[in-house]
Parts: structure tokens; sequence; C-alpha cells
């Protein structure tokens, strides 16, 4: 049967995604030909920063004096969580070597790029969890050099957010947002060098920042909007269902937030209580939320858990929370997801900030092909190979002979002059 619609989202009016990228393109001509001047020149118009970019790494080390001791316990605690699980997402990709035929060896090599460059977002929250998130996992890939970038509020970087910059290994730090921020990284400007990927989540402007720059430049993906998925069931919590739901929607309007449930009574129960919840936020929080519940909320009735499932795998959320009995069920029928939350005692807010496993994740849909920020993002999986004399013969017959089929006569002959020996070794025989 069809999923009936309880609450439908009316979205968003259409951005103005072409005054987004020619704004971007213009930006980031500028930034490539003025660099230091003109990043520095955006700073003052756009964040009203005035001061130095590069925070200094006295500032750094000494950022946590400025926090109360038991936040710095609980930033420490998610940055062990956070770098334990990197590790060992680093520890279950293996470098190998095989012997295919005798004589033809090959194998691939996991090698970190040089320079990771991560951006934090700033903006309403000081998002001290993203910097954990994406400096944590470079350093654990093993990349050498990792610089952030992260705007200044007017009384700069809060100290949290250096703190965490540090403890998890940048060592050099730009205040810089936005499009200049992006482009700091990716040219390498204030003396730093240029990176070779951009990690982290942005606004608008900073996701068509990368997406522009990506190619000479690697990036981790093009986020947009954060979402949520909620799939539960008669045992549900209708307060915790709606209590997640304000959750993500305190992002911001932009912000979808879905609920599927086959209990009708647990649908209604939640249609009630969000806009309860959300009033109940403090400023700006509520204007947040209840924007984002109106405009971005949908809440559905499905069948049975396999209707639920189908519906998840074509909406492919972000964040993917079942609250339903069987959890191993779900974990291995569900397919299309960022990052999936497995029981009620579980919420998207332990993986946002602590947990372990990274929150930097795909949007938009994007998670029916790729997955989250990891360690992979930083390495790059190279191969190799090498050929002996006892190879030869089928290895050159094989290689011409598809060559020629090909129509690639200098690649068949290069393969065959594997077949003779060198003029010198011939005339040494």
């Amino acid at each position: 049967m069809p999923v009936t619609y309880l609450k439908t989202a009316p979205g968003l009016p259409p951005e103005g995604a072409a005054d987004i990228k020619d704004t971007v393109q213009i930006m980031l001509a500028r930034l490539r030909a003025g660099g230091e001047e003109a990043a520095r020149d955006y700073a003052r118009r756009l964040d009203g920063w005035q001061q130095e970019v590069v925070v200094p790494e006295a500032s750094l080390a000494r950022a946590h004096r400025a926090l109360p001791v038991t936040l710095v316990e609980d930033i420490a605690y998610a940055h062990t969580n956070i770098r334990a699980f990197a590790e060992a997402q680093r520890g279950s990709v293996q470098e190998f070597e095989v012997e295919l035929r005798p004589g033809l060896r090959a194998g691939q090599r996991l090698i970190p790029v040089d320079c990771a460059g991560c951006y934090v977002p700033g903006g309403r929250y000081a998002h001290i969890a993203s910097a954990l998130m994406t400096v944590t996992t470079a350093r654990a890939a093993g990349v050498a050099q990792v610089v952030a970038a992260t705007p200044p509020g007017p009384e700069g970087i809060p100290p949290a957010v250096l703190h965490a910059l540090h403890l998890a290994g940048a060592r050099r730090v730009l205040a810089l947002g936005g499009v200049q921020g992006i482009a700091a990284l990716a040219f390498g400007l204030f003396g730093g060098p240029a990176a070779d990927i951009l990690a982290g989540p942005g606004n608008a402007y900073v996701a068509e920042a990368k997406r522009q720059l990506f190619g000479p430049v690697g990036i981790d993906m093009v986020a947009g909007p954060t979402d949520v998925m909620i799939l539960a069931d008669a045992s549900a919590d209708p307060q915790r269902v709606a209590a997640d739901l304000v959750a993500q929607a305190e992002h911001g309007a932009t912000s979808p937030c879905w609920l599927v449930t086959t209990h009708r009574p647990l649908a209604e129960a939640v249609l009630a209580l969000v806009p309860l919840l959300a009033e109940a936020l403090p400023e700006p929080n509520r204007a947040a939320a209840r924007a984002a519940w109106a405009q971005m909320g949908e809440v559905m009735l499905a069948a049975s858990p396999e209707e639920m499932a189908d519906l998840a795998d074509r909406y492919a959320p972000e964040h993917l929370h079942v609250m339903a009995a069987d959890p191993g069920w779900w974990r291995g029928r569900l397919r299309a997801y960022g990052s999936l939350f497995l029981g009620a005692e579980t919420t998207v807010a332990f993986g946002d900030k602590a947990a372990g496993p990274n929150h930097v994740l795909p949007t938009g849909g994007a998670a029916r092909h790729t997955g989250g920020l990891s360690v992979l993002k930083f390495l790059k999986c190279v191969t190799w190979q090498q050929a002996a004399p006892a190879a030869l013969p089928e290895l050159a017959r094989a290689s011409a002979a598809i060559s020629r089929a090909e129509g690639m006569e200098g690649h068949a002959r290069s393969a065959e002059a594997r077949l003779v020996p060198p003029p010198h070794l011939r005339a040494c025989g």
C-alpha cells in the first residue's frame, strides 16, 4: 500500500544557486590573483575581522585555560573515542602483495596525503565536534600536516574550538571563514602548505567553493543541509522520537526531519509533541527548530517494516535512526544512509559529538553512492606491479593481442619488446 503522509514538507523557496555559483567563482578568482591581501579584505568586510589571520601556537596551547575543567575533560573523552575509531578504521585497510601468476606480482600501498585542509564552520554555534572529527581523522590516517580554518566571531575563535583543534593535532589554524577560508587552505596562503584535500562541513558558499576547487584539490564531499530520518514502531517512546527530531531541526530552517512509522498513535503523539519541545528551546534555537519543522518536517505512516526500509533506502538520509524491534534485522537490511543509529538508547547527538564514528556525512541523497568522512579520504590507495621473465610469454602475448584488437599498435609493440632481450644484453650474450 502507498505510504500515508500525516505531515508533508512544503519545502523552502527556490534558492539562488546560480547566484551562489557566480559569487563564489568571482571570489575564488580574486583570491587566486590577490592572495593573502584579498583574503584579509574579505575577512574585514564579511566577518569584521581585522586582527592576525594565523592563530599563534601559544594561543592554541593555552586555549584550554579559558575553559571549565569539566569541558576540557569532556572534549578529551570525545577525542579519545573519535581517535580510537579512526585508528581502528585505518587498521582495517591493509597494504598487500600478491603473485597473480608465476613471475607476475602486484600490490597496493596506502599513502597519506601530505597536507589536509580542515574547515570548521562557525556562525550560530561553536562547532567543537567538527574540529575533532576532521583533524583527528586526518591525523589517524597519517597526514603529517593538517591546517585548519574557521571563522572568527567578534572576540575571535571560541577557546573551546581552538583547544579542540590543538588537541586533535592541528598546528596551524587560520581565523578565516567562508570562501576565503577554503581558498586559503587550497592555495597555501599565510605561510602554510597548499592542501591536497579539503574536508569539513560548511554553508552553501563553502560547499560551492569546494565543488569549484575540486580536481587539482581533493574534497571529502559536497555537503548540503543536514537531515535525519527516524524509523519507529509501536515500541518507540514518542517523547524520545520528538526530542530527536527537534534536535535535528535545531540546525536551521533548511534541515529535513523525517519520521516513518507503522504505528499511527505514535505518529500523532509525535506531531503534538514536536512543536511543544521546539518552543521550549532558548533562542535562536527555538526559531531555527520551528522553521525547520514547519518547512522540512515530514511524518509518514507505512504498512510494514519492509516498507519503512524501502522508504529509507529511497531517501538515503544522512542520519538514520531506528527505534524498532530487532535491530539486527534493520542493520542487515538498510542500505543507504550516512550513519546508522540503532535502538532507543542511541541518539544522533551521540554520533554528532562524542561516540566515535565521524559526523561529516553525505546529505541530499548522496548516501546512495558514498559514505562519510573516514581515514580513507586522506589516503591514496595506489597500486604497483612487477613482471619477471617467467610471466612474459603469456603476459606479452595477451597484452599485444588486446592492444591490436583496440587498434593500438604502439602498445602491442611495447608489450612484445619485452620478449626480446635489450641490445646491450644481447651483445653481452
